[in-house]
């Protein structure tokens, strides 16, 4: 939960979505749900107004299931639609000439991962989901239209793409400058956070679709550095990751070894505190 009061009631939430579009209250409390990931997404940095999320979700949206694996866009597509992350995990990642992989993001749900695509007409990287998904697809058209039409929506999503590269700057950062500890306890830390803003997980723990081969994508280690590192975290009583669940047991310890400061993620809200203090 996040740690000030939410400043939208799920009766405000549920209104959000026009009648014209939800004329039926258990399709508009099933639409409130498979959204709220999206709404609480954009609230968490940004004012905007009720009018902006119901016309934001009025948009044409198809919605897809999909398994792990699922290849959203490849680098070099030309593609004619954003993808939003209802449930599950999606990462993008780019191909190196020798075959090996770097992930350059991890996304989870509520985010709009290739947003940039809404401008920049040739893919410079992949999009996959980490795990079975399901996915909304937005034509760019209906989004420029309405970005054009509504500036505070226009604003909140320039604001989350301004986010997005701080946090790859600070993945840069923990890839150039950091040990393996602070970049394993850094990630963890900031899914922890992103995951808390949409509310998933509890006090204590969230389901982490990523395996240690996939964080060793992700910050240039090893698979072997990534589970000695690990071993070493539950048996120091800071956290543990196992069947694709984080537990936090030691919130500030984590946070000291990562040198994690959650400034670069410009939240509205501060962060809750995690583990049995």
């Amino acid at each position: 939960m996040l740690g000030c009061k939410e400043n939208f009631s799920l009766a405000s939430e549920i209104d959000c979505f026009s009648e014209a579009v939800f004329s039926e209250p258990e399709e508009k409390m099933k639409a409130h749900i498979r959204y709220r990931p999206l709404i609480r997404n954009l609230r968490s940095t940004t004012e905007i107004a009720e009018e902006g999320i119901r016309q934001l979700l009025e948009l044409p949206m198809i919605e897809q299931e999909v398994d792990k694996g699922y290849e959203v866009v490849h680098e070099g597509d030309h593609p004619t639609r954003c993808c939003l992350v209802l449930e599950g995990f999606a990462f993008r990642y780019r191909i190196l000439v020798d075959g090996s992989r770097q992930i350059v993001a991890f996304n989870v749900p509520g985010d709009l991962p290739d947003l940039q695509s809404l401008h920049l007409k040739r893919m410079d990287h992949a999009l996959a989901t980490l795990s079975p998904a399901r996915l909304a697809f937005i034509p760019h058209g209906a989004l420029r239209d309405l970005t054009r039409k509504n500036y505070g929506v226009a604003d909140a999503l320039w604001r989350r793409t301004l986010i997005d590269a701080a946090i790859l700057r600070e993945w840069v950062t923990a890839l150039g400058r950091k040990p393996a500890p602070a970049r394993i306890a850094h990630i963890l830390c900031e899914l922890m956070a992103r995951l808390s803003i949409v509310q998933l997980g509890n006090k204590s723990q969230v389901r982490l679709p990523v395996t240690q081969n996939e964080l060793a994508d992700a910050l240039g280690l090893t698979y072997v550095t990534i589970n000695r590192t690990l071993q070493d975290f539950s048996r120091a009583g800071i956290v543990d990751f196992r069947h694709q669940v984080l537990t936090i047991h030691n919130w500030p310890e984590l946070q000291r070894i990562a040198g994690f400061d959650p400034d670069y993620l410009h939240l509205t809200c501060p962060l809750p505190k995690w583990g049995p203090f």
